[in-house]
């Protein structure tokens, strides 16, 4: 099964801004599964707008801990604008970490201190259709319809985008300015933000947006059930 997979791993994107990892991981990559073409992306825009402009990988790996973004928004935008399957690579391998990436539709979560055969077998995993988890990992209930990651992951990408800049604090004129649509699309897109969120102020939609911060997620009692 491990060698079926080897040969459909034609693309892959590895979403980290630590250089000399970034360059470890290609080389396990290449060596392991013949990858011919490992990119590479320093931040969740740049990872964006490569997919945005016809990226199509079969395997994004992906740091949680970006410049561009906290805890897993970045993950959940990632879902939302691709189907490839997505596996976080983390040094916070807390145990509500990976149960909140697994929500917000990791195939799989890896921890950066993993010795090199194990990220091979867990990427061997993922692409097999499978999730991976590391050892010792404690595994939560159900999918919980109130819980922010579901309804978060609702959102469309361009949903996603006009949350963030509300979180930044910007205005509709602004928010319009940005993205280069009129104000009233971004007044109906907040609308829609707002119903799939389940909330009725902006001020709520951004406190469902920070529930996913990586410090939220440590200190919530109720991520680890």
């Amino acid at each position: 099964m491990g060698a079926a997979q080897v040969g459909s791993v034609n693309a892959v994107m590895v979403i980290d801004d630590h250089p000399l990892f970034c360059e470890a991981l290609t080389m396990t990559l290449r060596a392991a599964f013949g990858a011919g073409a490992v990119e590479a992306a320093n931040s969740l825009s740049e990872a964006s707008r490569r997919l945005e402009a016809g990226a199509a990988p079969d395997l994004i790996l992906l740091d949680l801990n970006l410049p561009d973004v906290s805890g897993v928004d970045g993950l959940i935008r990632l879902r939302a604008a691709t189907r490839a399957p997505v596996v976080v690579v983390s040094s916070l391998a807390d145990d509500r970490i990976i149960a909140s990436a697994l929500k917000a539709g990791a195939s799989g979560f890896i921890p950066k201190d993993s010795p090199r055969d194990v990220i091979v077998g867990a990427v061997r995993t993922v692409l097999a259709g499978q999730t991976w988890t590391p050892e010792g990992f404690i595994e939560g209930g159900g999918a919980d319809p109130d819980d922010p990651l579901t309804r978060l992951r609702e959102l469309t990408p361009q949903q996603m985008r006009i949350l963030q800049l509300v979180c930044a604090g910007k205005l509709n004129k602004q928010i319009a300015w940005d993205l280069g649509i009129a104000e009233t699309t971004v007044k109906a897109h907040i609308s829609a933000i707002l119903r799939k969120l389940g909330v009725q102020s902006r001020t709520q939609a951004v406190l469902i947006a920070q529930q996913v911060s990586f410090q939220s997620i440590l200190h919530s009692d109720g991520a680890s059930q």
